[in-house]
């Protein structure tokens, strides 16, 4: 039931079309059933009549139904058609708006290709069924009850001969209806599959071709697509099999009741025009029958991606926003404050990430994190930015503790610069204003001329309209830093987190970078993962992380004289 209501909340805002098209239905069908109607009256009053007006008047009275049933199936196609796209559209937003509530934890545990199959994938299999499908088998559902009322109307006798072959059909569909469910959710858990490793691999393919990957990875492949071969061989063939056995036992049925019937008209028990009549609707019957047979395959299938796109609409974020939500001070000043914190990653209970964490940085102050790899520097942006809430301790941005504050709210005021530059497949323009959509074009432009990045833009070919590539392919390392930087600098926020922006670049691009992050610090509360002796040398403290604590605080001549975790970060790992 689940599904069905999930469908039911979709379809709910296009009622008025929903109704259109089930008014065009029921005249179709209306249509289609008194056609049999017409072929009686062109058969017994015109051909066995003998009488040609009879036959005109039963012709053209035939023609004008056609065209009536041809108007009402145009806006039955378009009314439900229009709805199978403007569903799937809804679906597909109200999923990608879901998974951009959940923290970078449900990414870490699931992969990317994965949620891309069920955006893409099972979404395409519910608007087969709600733009085709659905129509059908209402259609067929109405031919199947009126045609079974015309056949009463036309000759009882026959008609419960048709009613006990009835059941004879019903029985296969209850059978293989259920296989076929099963088999389709797991052909959609393959394909995810597959989806997951076209994914990884295309995003990875300097990798794959520089160790030479390529032979294991078209094997890994062809056994991943065999195997989503040999699961949709197998509901092919549920699907095959119940067509089949349902179309033998319909038209053996309406052979048995042609023999039947044939005696009755040689006997004159009924006229010519009935048992054509009669024919006539026992092959809507029989093909209403075949025709719900087979979409039940579809809906089995639809049934199966909804299920998983259920599951993932049902997976609530381990982040969740405040009851009622407090106002940060305004204006802004930047004040970050660590309480005893204590947390561990999901994906690692064992090993606390963080433990007895505390550290205030005042407004406007500059300070370097440094420590060995793993010791937990990321994590204190991870939950300052919100990502995860710490097991004990809190949080503070401007004396609020953070829990208490909407997140847009929270991190409207952090900007961000990452070691490795994130930058968007769209244009110059658009990706700095990542942060700050409406900022207008000479807004960019002055960040991106802070961000020293304006000389490299203008040689590009569109200038601020090129298209960047996916990941940026088209910028050398430095020229991604300097647009993100730029996006920081056109964001204007209070507080400043750099993941060590210069520690990958060459000299020179290394020294356009430092001039663009010493404009972006001014006047900004700064947190620093450093990786470099001039970073620390130019920070206000060095604080010393080693296994989640706090080993050290202090300028960097009175660290290095009293720290030995720190003497040997300086001599080992940061670079002059």
């Amino acid at each position: 039931m689940r599904p069905l209501a999930l469908i039911r909340s979709l379809l709910a805002p296009y009622r008025a079309r929903i109704a259109i098209a089930a008014v065009a239905l029921v005249i179709a069908a209306a249509c289609m059933l008194l056609v049999g109607q017409g072929l009686r009256a062109v058969i017994d009053k015109g051909f066995v009549a003998s009488d040609p007006a009879l036959l005109d008047q039963a012709l053209l009275a035939l023609l004008g139904l056609i065209a009536v049933m041809a108007t009402a199936t145009y806006a039955r196609f378009y009314f439900v058609s229009w709805l199978g796209e403007r569903v799937t559209a809804d679906l597909r937003r109200r999923v990608f708006d879901h998974l951009l509530t959940l923290p970078p934890s449900f990414f870490e545990t699931g992969r990317t290709g994965e949620v891309i199959s069920r955006l893409t994938n099972d979404t395409t299999q519910i608007e087969t069924v709600i733009g085709s499908s659905a129509s059908m088998a209402l259609r067929n559902a109405l031919m199947l009850v009126g045609g079974m009322v015309m056949l009463a109307v036309t000759s009882l006798k026959l008609t419960l001969l048709v009613l006990v072959c009835v059941p004879l059909v019903v029985v296969p569909i209850l059978l293989f209806g259920r296989r076929v469910r099963k088999l389709s959710r797991q052909s959609q858990d393959k394909v995810a599959a597959v989806s997951s490793v076209i994914d990884e691999t295309v995003h990875e393919i300097r990798t794959v071709q520089a160790y030479g990957h390529e032979g294991a990875d078209r094997a890994a492949f062809a056994e991943r697509v065999e195997a989503t071969f040999a699961t949709g061989k197998q509901r092919i063939r549920q699907r095959a099999t119940l067509i089949v056995a349902v179309m033998v036992l319909v038209f053996g049925a309406v052979a048995a009741i042609l023999w039947v019937g044939g005696h009755d008209v040689l006997a004159g028990k009924i006229s010519a025009g009935q048992l054509s009549a009669f024919v006539f609707y026992a092959v809507i019957v029989a093909g209403a029958v075949a025709t719900i047979s087979e979409v039940i395959g579809d809906v089995q299938r639809a049934a199966g991606a909804l299920e998983r796109l259920l599951e993932l609409l049902a997976t609530r974020p381990e982040v969740a926003e405040p009851a009622v939500p407090l106002a940060l001070p305004q204006p802004a000043r930047g004040e970050v404050e660590f309480e005893q914190l204590r947390f561990h990653y999901p994906t690692r209970p064992e090993q606390p990430a963080l433990a007895d964490f505390n550290l205030r940085v005042a407004p406007g102050e500059k300070v370097a994190l440094v420590g060995p790899s793993g010791a937990g520097k990321s994590t204190v942006f991870q939950l300052l930015l919100r990502f995860y809430d710490p097991a004990e301790g809190c949080v503070r941005v401007d004396g609020r503790d953070v829990r208490e504050v909407a997140i847009a709210d929270l991190r409207s005021r952090i900007a961000i610069v990452s070691q490795e530059a994130v930058i968007f497949a769209m244009s110059v323009l658009d990706n700095v204003r990542y942060g700050r959509p409406e900022a207008s074009e000479a807004e960019v432009k002055a960040a991106c001329e802070a961000a020293f990045a304006s000389e490299f833009i203008e040689q590009l070919p569109e200038g601020y309209a090129t298209d960047l590539g996916e990941r940026g392919v088209r910028l050398s390392g430095g020229q991604r830093q300097r647009i993100a930087i730029a996006r920081a600098i056109l964001a204007d926020r209070p507080i400043l987190l750099l993941d060590e922006a210069t520690s990958a670049l060459d000299s020179h691009s290394e020294r356009m970078v430092q001039q663009a992050l010493d404009r972006l610090m001014q006047g900004r509360t700064t947190l620093i993962i450093a990786h470099r002796l001039s970073t620390v040398l130019h920070a206000d403290r060095t604080v010393v992380i080693d296994a989640g604590r706090i080993a050290g605080i202090g300028k960097h001549a009175d660290l290095l004289a009293n720290n030995p975790l720190y003497q040997r970060l300086a001599s080992l790992q940061l670079q002059a």
